[in-house]
């Protein structure tokens, strides 16, 4: 385990709660060739110590748990004042079960077996809700990043990204005009499962800079030495003072 507490992650890092490994395998594996960073949690007691060491953004929580039961996870996360959206996975499903849930403090609440193009997209509403966003598609000038299809254009014209890079993307794209750092990026890009290299942001920038940047053109990406990276308006990129050709510090 690499979390701890403080650790301070990026958005888009989910947690899912669940003790059955074939569903840890095939939704852990899923959400991450979306694009998210997932933590898995076999147990109530660690589901509850990691959602409250690390801020995600959403938790995938099953209420049927060795340790500790998914809904006493829930009340003792409400109790202790953290709001992280959170999904819950169940075989329960009368309607009371779900009105107990959802007055427990769940946001939403899926009945197995499910498919998992639908948790998926359970999962980016919520998302959507924690930043604030109804639409699914974030624009940047001619820049268009649909989270929900996972697709991105540049004027028009598809733009190929693998699903880290994807996520790279809109780790910067839900805070354009402010500086990420390093820290976040790497907790973006990587999950617990992952030990990233020193140089991981720096080629994870270089390989998105040429996808997306326009030839010619200042990058979109401005770096801030010793602080981390901005993504930035096309007029903003192109009237950034200290910047070379490509939006690098001079």
């Amino acid at each position: 385990m690499t979390v701890g507490t403080g650790y301070n992650t990026a958005n888009m890092r989910l947690l899912l709660v669940e003790d059955s490994e074939r569903l840890q395998r095939h939704v852990g594996q899923g959400l991450r060739e979306a694009g998210y960073a997932v933590d898995i949690a076999e147990t109530g007691t660690q589901g509850l110590w990691m959602a409250k060491s690390v801020d995600y953004d959403v938790i995938v929580l099953d209420l049927m748990l060795p340790g500790m039961s998914g809904m006493e996870l829930l009340q003792k996360l409400r109790d202790a004042g953290r709001d992280t959206h959170v999904l819950i996975l169940t075989a329960k499903d009368t309607l009371d079960d779900r009105i107990s849930g959802l007055n427990a403090g769940a946001d939403d609440y899926l009945i197995k077996p499910f498919a998992f193009e639908e948790l998926l997209a359970r999962v980016q509403a919520l998302v959507r809700r924690r930043h604030n966003r109804k639409h699914p598609v974030l624009s940047i000038g001619d820049l268009r990043i649909d989270v929900a299809a996972r697709s991105v254009t540049r004027g028009g014209q598809s733009v190929d990204l693998t699903p880290r890079e994807f996520a790279l993307l809109e780790c910067l794209a839900v805070h354009t005009g402010e500086v990420v750092s390093r820290t976040e990026i790497e907790s973006r890009i990587y999950d617990e499962q992952a030990e990233p290299m020193s140089n991981v942001v720096d080629a994870a920038i270089y390989a998105l800079r040429k996808k997306i940047d326009a030839p010619g053109q200042p990058s979109l990406i401005e770096t801030r030495r010793g602080m981390g990276y901005i993504l930035r308006e096309p007029a903003a990129a192109a009237g950034a003072n200290g910047r070379g050709p490509n939006g690098h510090a001079i």
